[in-house]
């Protein structure tokens, strides 16, 4: 057997064991160091057992990953979206929205939608969002006489929007991954996100205005709010997250200051936010602080056994044989866009983006020259593929969150159901940026390219 088909035999095997239901992470450092402990091993193996350059490349592997500048940021950001979770933060924000857009078509949905924007963009922690909107914003529709799918939609298409709208978590580990700066990918990523969001907000509006069955019309004691009440809501509610949201954003797209500096100001602007809505608690900062230990602790470990697998399968030449492949079939640039979109597609139904990101993701990253794609562009395009992942059956995380709070009546065919016209969108979303890259790239090249 020749090196680069073992090299298939390593990924052909790794993908075998996932589906088998072994923890990711650790089985990717597994085959590394099997397979790199094989391909390092020299005549006096035998005579000493951990004398292999494998263990070597493994402690190399970890510390590039617990010195990444840019993965810094991740455990910030992840630490600020979970304190300004259990600020009870949303509950003010979602009242605020309502009735503020209490004459539109469809309001509840409008607000619910608005404010899953907003909040992504405070927490980027999908589960988090679909969960508490289905606590909160869920049960008012039902209430309503809302459509169960219309409004199951809603909740999970809204609530994925962390995954595009920075501070993306998913954007950092794309950067890291792809060399490419997290501060660029913020800029192109800003766009296209609330595109995403406008676009599920029109589709709302003119559904229920053609088919105002499936979202009637609050009753006049809930629509007859005074002016006044309506400004003080908003400038208690949404102004300090928006004002919170906009300095640690503005501070990243305009160079103020790197996305590590900017979470860690994020981050204890969301404890002020917290204490000033008297929320902040040691109970609320020490599960923040568990929360965010152990998502960080994940990532980290999906990179670790990710460089590993990745370092040896290139060693074996697995990397050369894929891209040889895709070579061969002579593809434009618009039919490898298509192919990669439709194998990440894929991907998302048995795996969670983060190891689509730190895995797979790698393998297309070299032919991108080749074809002529700018990395900040085929970036974008992942995060908004990857909404689909959230909400397209058998693996629909999204609408599984979703069952887990929604009344016993809700089947989770309905939410399905209700996902799907959303999931089209995505694609339109999808569309729309592939006609008009400018969209992805043109913010990040006024911003900071120098001609």
């Amino acid at each position: 057997m020749t090196d680069p088909q073992i090299g298939v035999l390593m990924l052909t095997l790794f993908i075998f064991a996932v589906m088998l239901g072994y923890p990711i992470a650790f089985t990717l450092l597994a085959m590394g160091v099997t397979f790199g402990y094989w391909y390092f091993a020299g005549p006096t193996q035998l005579e000493n057992v951990f004398d292999n350059r494998v263990f070597n490349l493994m402690i190399q592997k970890t510390f590039e990953v617990t010195s990444s500048d840019v993965l810094t940021a991740i455990p910030l950001f992840l630490f600020m979206g979970y304190i300004v979770e259990r600020a009870n933060i949303l509950d003010r924000l979602f009242h605020s929205i309502q009735i503020a857009a209490r004459n539109l078509p469809g309001s509840l949905a409008v607000a619910t939608l608005v404010t899953c924007a907003l909040f992504a963009t405070a927490t980027g922690i999908v589960g988090a969002v679909v969960t508490l909107m289905g606590l909160l914003a869920f049960p008012a529709m039902l209430r309503a006489g809302y459509d169960v799918k219309l409004a199951s939609g809603v909740v999970c298409a809204g609530g994925c929007l962390g995954i595009l709208i920075p501070p993306s978590i998913l954007l950092i580990v794309y950067a890291a991954v792809a060399g490419v700066s997290a501060v660029k990918l913020y800029a192109g990523a800003l766009i296209p996100g609330f595109l995403l969001a406008g676009l599920y907000i029109v589709y709302v509006v003119v559904v229920t205005s053609l088919n105002p069955k499936l979202a009637p019309k609050l009753p006049k004691s809930e629509t007859d709010v005074p002016t006044s009440q309506v400004m003080w809501e908003l400038l208690t509610s949404f102004l300090p997250l928006a004002a919170l949201i906009i300095c640690v954003l503005g501070a990243i797209i305009f160079g103020l200051a790197t996305p590590s500096e900017a979470a860690a100001i994020g981050a204890i602007g969301a404890m002020v936010l917290a204490a000033a809505y008297r929320k902040l608690s040691y109970e609320s900062v020490k599960d923040s602080v568990y929360l965010t230990a152990r998502t960080s602790a994940m990532v980290c470990w999906l990179f670790v056994g990710s460089w590993t697998f990745s370092s040896v399968f290139a060693l074996y030449g697995g990397q050369a044989a894929v891209e040889q492949f895709i070579l061969s079939l002579n593809m434009s640039a618009l039919e490898f866009l298509i192919l990669t979109q439709v194998i990440i597609f894929l991907l998302g139904w048995p795996l969670e983006w983060s190891e689509i990101c730190i895995i797979f993701v790698p393998i297309f990253l070299p032919l991108l020259p080749k074809f002529g794609i700018d990395p900040i562009f085929f970036g974008i395009l992942i995060a908004l593929n990857i909404q689909t992942s959230f909400n397209s059956p058998p693996m629909a995380m999204a609408a599984f969150y979703l069952k887990g709070v929604a009344p016993p009546h809700v089947k989770l065919t309905d939410i399905f159901s209700g996902c799907m016209p959303f999931l089209f969108l995505v694609f339109l979303a999808m569309l729309i940026v592939y006609i008009f890259p400018e969209l992805a790239t043109g913010l990040p090249s006024y911003l900071y390219d120098v001609r």
